[in-house]
């Protein structure tokens, strides 16, 4: 099945903001999900912030929901001097979100989709040296300051410039599950997530900065199969060592013991689930607990995220 993600270009864009989720979007084909890339602006050719010229298309594809929209940022001071949609671009925008389909934005792209109307009364971010201005601008939506990236009803708004990157491996993750994700990440050597004051990092890659290719070839294995029970023996055959071995050398890598990455893994694939809308209980049995009152328990010792929904706990 091949999908579509439409970067729509506005003048001024920035060229890691548009290249950081192309790359992404273009090596999760290589392991077996193709997407098609199409650039389309209002002209046949656009300047990026950084003196590149780009050549785009003014003709759209149709499109369906399993397709994607994103809005990379460019420069912007500040917000008001941003280029403005046209209406039918931002009818587009509308039109895809309204049919299910995924609509995102990186850095100050963010106001592409507030004119649109699409920030009403959903939560969203922006670089931070945006954020006070976006609020202002669209007191109907929700701020969330300092944080990579918000996902809220189809709609997913990043921070700056690089995090476009984390955005498109999340949409991957929950698209294609957290294996695909890791392994898209590793080709593109980007094995952790930036810290700082970003608080919703996926355990995936916040746990993959390290050099022990064994312990690697065991979290490809969990991220796989992280639903499933995984006995220590078995992956300590993965591994080709003992079973104390492997759970010192995972300890040692990650920071956690085998059984605890799964966990977290099976916590966040949850996480994703009830926020697209499943019960705790239906969320609970998808990620391999055999009733809910693990989830539960796991969750409550989660701190929280200021990306939770209300009443997520």
């Amino acid at each position: 099945m091949t999908r579509r993600v439409v970067f729509l270009l506005l003048p001024g864009v920035h060229l890691l903001d548009l290249a950081g989720p192309a790359q992404v979007f273009s090596t999760v084909g290589d392991f077996g999900h193709r997407y098609e890339p199409h650039f389309v602006a209002e002209r046949d050719a656009v300047d990026s912030a950084q003196g590149l010229g780009l050549r785009t298309t003014t003709t759209w594809p149709a499109l369906t929901g399993d397709d994607i929209v994103l809005v990379p940022g460019w420069r912007a001071e500040r917000l008001t001097r941003s280029p403005r949609l046209t209406e039918p671009a931002a009818r587009r925008l509308r039109e895809h979100h309204a049919s299910g389909g995924t609509v995102a934005s990186v850095c100050a792209g963010a106001e592409a989709l507030g004119q649109a109307g699409l920030l009403d009364g959903r939560r969203c971010t922006t670089h931070h040296e945006l954020q006070d201005e976006l609020a202002e601008r669209y007191p109907r939506a929700a701020v969330v300051r300092d944080v990579l990236f918000v996902s809220d009803g189809g709609v997913i708004t990043s921070a700056g410039i690089a995090s476009g990157i984390d955005l498109a491996l999340d949409l991957i993750a929950t698209r294609h599950g957290p294996a695909t994700a890791a392994r898209v990440a590793r080709a593109m050597v980007v094995h952790a997530r930036r810290n700082g004051d970003e608080q919703q990092a996926s355990a995936m890659l916040r746990h993959r900065g390290h050099l022990d290719d064994a312990v690697h070839r065991v979290q490809d294995l969990v991220d796989a199969r992280f639903a499933e029970r995984l006995p220590l023996a078995e992956l300590a055959a993965a591994a080709g060592c003992g079973e104390r071995t492997l759970t010192r050398s995972f300890v040692r890598a990650t920071g956690l013991t085998p059984l605890r990455y799964q966990q977290l893994l099976r916590v966040e694939h949850a996480e994703n689930l009830i926020a697209g809308g499943a019960t705790v209980d239906s969320a609970a049995r998808a990620v391999g607990f055999a009733d809910a009152r693990m989830l539960r328990r796991l969750r409550a010792r989660r701190p929280a995220c200021p990306n939770d929904p209300p009443g997520a706990r």
